[in-house]
């Protein structure tokens, strides 16, 4: 499913998603969550390798719109559906972006509240701008957390800083979610677009199937012991060496030069 306020863009095998519903500062709506969840899906089977996620106007995402429904003309009427069928599609979504097999950095400017904060979370990489705000506005709206933040934010920061932005419904600003490590960086809003597209870059440099193995492992560490760990490790190296890129990072340490990965 594609939509309008949804746009794609491929170059240089980095794909960047922007969310782009200005006038509400982002905040999505039930169609474009399945929008989103599209597109990561679809990422899995497309040449790029590493996605950038964004929003315009120099906001990242309000979050769920739970304001009055607009009706858009470019976009299918849907049917009546109960509401947990539509929180099953958002857990969806979360699941898409962050099981999806390519490197994701979130790069957040402005507001990134309740389900938006959810969204930068699932990334990999979170880099925002100093003006950037982060809450779990949930319990100011009458709601418990959702789009993953439960589980996401906890690991990030641990049980307690999590429960405090979850009770509180606290706004913080970007320096202290770099304090509390829930971004990677916070840099000069003219400088986010440079920062992370050199990010991406580094990244893409790399070998794909190596990084997506290593983004798995990362993922499924902290829910498996340490000997599992070790045989998933093993099951994954085993692969590389089977790999064209492997043997291309070999050669080129033996005749000194940087390696060219292909992601074969």
């Amino acid at each position: 499913m594609s939509h309008p306020d949804i746009h794609i863009a491929h170059a240089d095998n980095i794909t960047t998603i922007t969310i782009d519903r200005q006038r509400r500062k982002n905040a999505c709506t039930a169609e474009m969550f399945t929008a989103l969840r599209d597109a990561f899906r679809d990422i899995a089977d497309a040449p790029t390798r590493v996605v950038v996620l964004t929003g315009a106007g120099g906001d990242f995402c309000a979050g769920a719109d739970v304001g009055p429904a607009e009706e858009d003309p470019s976009v299918p009427a849907q049917p009546q559906r109960h509401r947990i069928d539509h929180m099953r599609d958002i857990a969806d979504t979360v699941m898409a972006i962050h099981d999806c097999p390519r490197p994701v950095i979130a790069k957040v400017d402005g507001v990134a509240v309740g389900a938006g904060f959810g969204i930068a979370l699932a990334a990999d990489l979170i880099w925002c701008s100093s003006r950037a705000r982060f809450s779990l506005i949930f319990a100011k709206r009458g709601l418990s957390l959702d789009f993953g933040t439960s589980w996401l934010l906890p690991k990030r920061i641990g049980l307690h800083e999590a429960k405090r932005l979850a009770l509180t419904g606290e706004i913080i600003n970007a320096d202290r979610a770099v304090e509390l490590g829930i971004v990677n960086a916070a840099v000069d809003a003219a400088e986010l677009d440079t920062e992370v597209a050199d990010m991406a870059a580094r990244i893409a440099a790399g070998p794909p199937i190596a990084l997506a193995s290593t983004k798995r492992l990362l993922n499924n560490a902290s829910s498996i012991s340490l000997f599992q760990a070790l045989e998933a490790e093993g099951l994954s190296q085993a692969l590389n060496f089977s790999t064209a890129d492997t043997n291309e990072a070999l050669a080129a340490f033996v005749e000194k030069r940087d390696p060219v990965f292909k992601g074969a």
